[in-house]
């Protein structure tokens, strides 16, 4: 599963809870269904500015080399 649709199943879970509260607070029903669709659009907002893949950067003009260095902790001593 995607970080974008685990993060949307959890934002939907938070709207049912805080809409179920404010049925229970006897809130107009009207208004639960106002707050749970501006919830929708920031959820889904939120969730594809938090999960956009990054694009790489591209250099131009410019040919260098990167080098990686594996950088392991070091090894415990033995006895």
């Amino acid at each position: 599963m995607s970080s974008f649709a685990t993060y949307v199943i959890g934002f939907i879970i938070l709207i049912v809870g805080l809409a179920f509260a404010a049925y229970l607070l006897n809130v107009p029903s009207t208004w639960i269904g106002v707050g749970v669709i501006v919830l929708l659009g920031i959820g889904i907002l939120s969730a594809t500015s938090r999960t956009k893949m990054r694009d790489p950067s591209v250099h131009t003009g410019d040919t260098h080399t990167t080098t990686v260095v594996d950088r392991r902790p070091p090894n415990p001593p033995t006895a």
